[in-house]
């Protein structure tokens, strides 16, 4: 999870305004305690949280790449961001205790231990089809700024790569091609959209519909990498023709 260092939320506010609109709430399958396991600890939980939380209550950034460190997981890796889903938390790089001790009741976890052991669990979920459609729809506002609308280029691209990066193929050129355009952001239509785009069209365009209700901004994705491919063809063949002439005329004779 890509740790912004913002202002500081007031305690109180961060709580009545909240920006996460609308995602489904994780529902925790199969991480109850076996019998042989202590029961949960609301107070045990609590000590934990006031571990890394500051005087106004709140894991900032500094105190939660401690508490990266202590669980073993780099604060880019996803599994932070399914972790902040679970939490419901508002605000990237921040969990408040209300986020914290409603989440982590729900895992089970009131240590340092207990949410290592549940890690594996935790990367399961992206394996989910529903599960992480709603991690991703999730993201956007998670990691949208306050005040705005839309995500920023640069926060959505990071973010369709930690999402995104390993699975999709085209994401590579996608990412090109938005360097390279007009966008300097990405809503939320077209941000639901992009995940929609990269599990149902192939990966040559060849079922992507023209006249479908999809975003300008992937028409002109589309557009852009037909033609791209289109001027790419006579190179390539010019070259196959080449490398067969060669192949032909240093052919020993018999």
């Amino acid at each position: 999870m890509p740790v912004k260092k913002r202002k500081l939320p007031d305690s109180e506010d961060h709580g009545q305004k909240c920006k996460i609109t609308s995602f489904t709430r994780p529902q925790v399958r199969g991480v109850k305690p076996n019998s042989s396991e202590r029961q949960f600890s609301g107070k045990k939980c609590l000590a934990w949280f006031h571990k890394y939380a500051g005087p106004d209550k709140v894991i900032g950034p500094e105190a939660m790449e401690k508490f990266c460190e202590d669980i073993c997981v780099e604060p880019e890796n996803i599994i932070m961001l399914v972790l902040a889903w679970h939490l419901e938390a508002a605000k990237m790089g921040y969990f408040t205790k209300d986020e914290w001790l409603g989440g982590m009741t729900i895992l089970q976890c009131d240590c340092t231990e207990r949410l290592k052991g549940k890690l594996d669990y935790l990367r399961s979920e992206l394996n989910d089809a529903v599960a992480f459609k709603n991690i991703y729809r999730y993201a956007f506002d998670f990691a949208r700024d306050t005040n705005q609308r839309s995500l920023d280029m640069d926060t959505a691209t990071s973010m369709l790569a930690l999402l995104l990066g390993r699975t999709w193929h085209l994401f590579p050129v996608f990412h090109q091609f938005l360097e390279q355009s007009k966008y300097k952001g990405l809503n939320k239509d077209q941000w639901y959209n992009v995940l929609e785009f990269s599990r149902t069209i192939n990966t040559d365009l060849s079922n992507y519909d023209e006249d479908g209700a999809w975003p300008v901004l992937l028409d002109e994705f589309v557009e852009w990498q037909k033609t791209r491919s289109a001027s790419r063809l006579p190179y390539i063949t010019n070259k196959r023709e080449g490398e067969r002439k060669l192949t032909a005329e240093t052919k020993p004779l018999t």
